[in-house]
């Protein structure tokens, strides 16, 4: 497995994972910086296949010299992340996390870095390929998700040593206290972990403020 990056790989790896998305990334230094990760092949029609911890990412090299694709540029965080070792993505130990939940996706952010990369879950997404988002909704009520995306949301927060969550809403109809009945139900060690549940006006504040938040209520407590 390749590790070794140069300063200008670093430097890529690093636009790549970058809040908010970067507009200027150079397709030839993604495509170097891939390929100190993972192993690559050019296919006979032209696309490129990378190979990491047996994780594969097709490419087809782009005909402008810049990367604009929103969608194949998460393609590629998700390849580095997925590939970053075998086992399923869980917290590190001790670390103290935040999780940004609401009907749409849960964001899951390590509160103590600064310009943190969130894990995104979608409730039709729980393996977290960030595919579209479809819900229903009855008589003005939104039906309850299906449980593999809570699921997923507990498999991410494995290992961390703190949890606090944030939501926009109480009530039955809240994500944040449905992931609290979750946990409690089917994952009484992560439930005793929660610190908090917070509610928030998150579709008005930035991820710097929803993570100085967090900051501020783990010196806190």
């Amino acid at each position: 497995m390749k590790t070794q990056m140069s300063g200008t790989h670093q430097a890529t790896y690093n636009a790549v994972f970058q809040h908010p998305i970067a507009h200027n990334l150079q397709w030839q230094d993604v495509r170097s910086m891939l390929s100190s990760l993972a192993d690559v092949t050019e296919e006979h029609n032209g696309n490129l296949k990378f190979t990491r911890n047996g994780e594969t990412l097709t490419i087809h090299p782009p005909q402008h010299k810049d990367l604009s694709d929103i969608e194949e540029l998460m393609q590629i965080r998700h390849f580095i992340e997925r590939s970053d070792g075998s086992a399923p993505a869980t917290a590190a130990e001790g670390v103290h996390l935040l999780v940004v939940i609401d009907h749409r996706e849960a964001r899951i952010y390590r509160s103590e870095l600064h310009g943190s990369v969130p894990e995104i879950i979608t409730p039709d997404d729980p393996d977290g390929l960030h595919r579209h988002l479809r819900y229903v909704e009855d008589n003005g009520q939104r039906k309850p998700e299906l449980k593999p995306f809570y699921e997923a949301v507990a498999r991410t927060l494995s290992g961390a040593e703190k949890i606090l969550i944030f939501g926009s809403s109480t009530g039955a109809s809240s994500a944040m206290n449905y992931l609290m009945s979750e946990l409690k139900e089917h994952h009484p060690d992560l439930a005793e972990r929660v610190v908090g549940t917070i509610v928030v006006n998150e579709q008005h504040m930035t991820e710097d403020q929803l993570l100085a938040e967090a900051r501020a209520f783990y010196a806190a407590t």
